[in-house]
């Protein structure tokens, strides 16, 4: 998953999406499928983006009891998507849980997809922590403090805002992943996200994957778009 850019498809449905990856007919893609087309579509939106040959992001933040947890990934596995998340808030215990659930679920000869927890979202900021979840350290330490339990229950990594992937690396090591939604060209508008920062800086701070939408989901010309967010992500200037 190293160096990856996923493409966050915030469509409303199946038909917008496919609209969407006409332009790319033939690339091999990594894309998210998050809560608004899965709750639409269900598995058939999964099913057609395998059949285009592309990897899958299953971005649903499962939060529960550890049982519900580990029946609701068992389900989840056999989509066999590459990637899909949990919410570190729910403890050590229901991370733990959507492994076990994972595992049970993979089909026999397959790897499981990895899992990863969610720890603030980039759409949080210190005061929102603060003030809203009472939680009354740093942004900083909050994130590294749920990466620590993430590592300790066997997840695979995190998704947090590049701000913090160097110190979660430095904590746990350089295999456990960062993906980091909140990237932005210098010229793009925030948005919703308050912990946005450059394809540049997050390559320097160590992110293993970055998540990018309406840079190209709402570009005149997409695939354009895309490659040049793929260069500049991977250091490559023209």
């Amino acid at each position: 998953m190293n160096n990856s850019l996923i493409i966050a498809l915030d469509f409303a449905n199946s038909s917008e999406v496919s609209r969407f990856l006409q332009s790319f007919e033939g690339r091999e893609l990594f894309v998210k499928v998050g809560m608004e087309l899965f709750y639409q579509e269900g598995p058939a939106i999964i099913q057609l983006l395998k059949d285009k040959g592309h990897h899958i992001f299953l971005d649903l933040k499962l939060h529960d009891i550890p049982n519900t947890v580990k029946s609701a990934m068992k389900g989840l596995a056999r989509l066999e998507c590459d990637l899909v998340n949990v919410h570190a808030a729910g403890g050590k215990e229901m991370m733990q849980a959507a492994l076990e659930g994972l595992e049970a679920g993979t089909t026999a000869g397959r790897k499981r997809p990895k899992c990863i927890a969610v720890t603030q979202l980039t759409s949080t900021s210190q005061e929102q922590m603060n003030d809203e979840q009472l939680i009354p350290v740093s942004l900083k330490k909050s994130v590294l403090h749920y990466a620590s339990i993430a590592n300790q229950a066997g997840l695979d990594g995190v998704v947090c805002s590049a701000w913090e992937s160097q110190a979660i690396h430095d904590q746990t090591s350089n295999s456990f992943l960062t993906v980091c939604p909140g990237i932005r060209m210098e010229s793009d508008q925030v948005g919703d996200q308050k912990r946005v920062a450059t394809p540049e800086f997050a390559r320097q701070a160590g992110v293993n994957a970055i998540v990018v939408g309406r840079s190209i989901t709402r570009s005149a010309d997409p695939v354009k778009s895309y490659d040049q967010w793929m260069n500049i992500w991977r250091g490559i200037y023209q």
